[in-house]
């Protein structure tokens, strides 16, 4: 069985789960070392103990850089425990730079994969700082095995243009984890509110103080016909005013955090539409990425909205589905929702669940796949299929 160490920025991070689910869906044992933005150390991510690196702050660059520095130095003991793995997998930049000294700790030649869902800001600045990233990216990026990115617009942006790895490209989207084959029937019994009010989820991580502000003075103007329900987590590091804020709204309601995919069903169920908009990193990572809650909210028959000239907006433009708007104003939204209505919602939402399900989901088969490509990079003999029939 293949043997992965997943180093990453955050154990917390929901996403970091979804990633462990899917890699041991597909056949692989997995190691879990990290950095953690809490007090205490993480005790269980999806039934590991992550090995702990320390506590690093959201949006405090310095402070990260240091812990890093400081991790280098103890991950050799703080790895001495574990089994060789036959793989690592680095989370963003500052896990690649421990990845290596982590496979010279094991003292064996062991492959690296770079795994980038975002572009950071700072690695896009043409001062000293951003080129000093970028070339610290190359020469840490100089021998992985394999990139693994979300977007092809992080691609056609970033990594070809400015010549970042040299590997081969996965791409892997931000879609919904199936456990199970759906019915297509089941799709079609999806069901929403009674509408008025319609309602506009907002779900992941929440960091768009923008978004926010415009979702706000939109349903102010409407007057009670939507509401907005946010879920997730919100960055503080953004906004610390984010609950005195939406407690301030009287259309807005923040519901806390969920979890995925256990209860996607239940919260997209809950609402109309999807908001599928970040300004966080406008015209950089923003406009490029391709978000979870795109596909999560199609899976489930909730009609995104997105800006027209986005990586988002392009896609749902070739997929012929969803709300495009060209300005991000309350006119814009009043212009393209106001007049909604049951017959024009049903048509969106028709339009949605028309769409291949594979669209939105990975299910094992996808999982098996990723597996076994990760298998073939390390050498190890036999794949999942094998090793379940032994």
């Amino acid at each position: 069985m293949l043997h992965v160490l997943y180093l990453v920025h955050d154990v917390s991070d929901p996403a970091v789960r979804r990633r462990i689910i899917m890699l041991r869906a597909g056949g692989a044992r997995v190691t879990l070392a990290g950095f953690r933005r809490t007090t205490s150390p993480i005790a269980d991510v999806e039934g590991l103990k992550p090995i702990d690196l320390g506590a690093t702050r959201d949006g405090r660059f310095g402070q990260r850089l240091a812990a890093v520095a400081k991790a280098a130095v103890s991950i050799g003991s703080k790895l001495a425990t574990m089994q060789r793995p036959d793989l690592i997998i680095a989370r963003n930049l500052e896990m690649l730079a421990l990845a290596r000294r982590a496979k010279s700790a094991f003292q064996a030649t062991i492959p690296i994969v770079y795994e980038c869902l975002d572009i950071h800001r700072l690695v896009l600045r043409n001062d000293t700082l951003g080129k000093a990233m970028r070339g610290a990216e190359r020469y840490l990026a100089r021998d992985v095995k394999l990139l693994v990115t979300s977007s092809p617009a992080f691609i056609a942006n970033y990594f070809k243009p400015f010549g970042q790895v040299a590997a081969p490209v996965e791409l892997i989207e931000n879609k919904y984890f199936e456990t199970a084959p759906v019915p297509a029937d089941d799709r079609l019994k999806v069901e929403n509110p009674v509408a008025p009010p319609w309602r506009i989820g907002w779900f992941g991580a929440l960091r768009c103080r923008r978004s926010l502000e415009l979702l706000a003075e939109f349903t102010r103007r409407a007057e009670g016909r939507f509401e907005i329900i946010l879920r997730g987590r919100p960055a503080l590091s953004e906004f610390p005013d984010f609950h005195a804020f939406v407690e301030s709204e009287p259309w807005l309601s923040f519901r806390g955090p969920y979890r995925n995919p256990e209860d996607m069903a239940a919260i997209y169920r809950e609402v109309h539409f999807s908001w599928a908009i970040d300004f966080f990193e406008a015209g950089q990572n923003s406009e490029w990425l391709l978000p979870n809650r795109l596909y999560e909210g199609c899976r489930f028959g909730a009609v995104p909205i997105s800006m027209g000239n986005t990586e988002t907006g392009r896609f749902l433009n070739q997929q012929d589905i969803g709300i495009l708007l060209t300005q991000a104003t309350p006119e814009a939204l009043e212009a393209a929702l106001g007049k909604m209505g049951e017959e024009r919602f049903g048509k969106l939402k028709a339009r949605v669940l028309a769409r291949n399900p594979r669209t939105w989901s990975y299910d094992r088969s996808d999982c098996r796949a990723f597996v076994d490509k990760l298998r073939s990079l390390a050498a190890v003999p036999g794949s999942f299929a094998a090793e379940a029939l032994a």
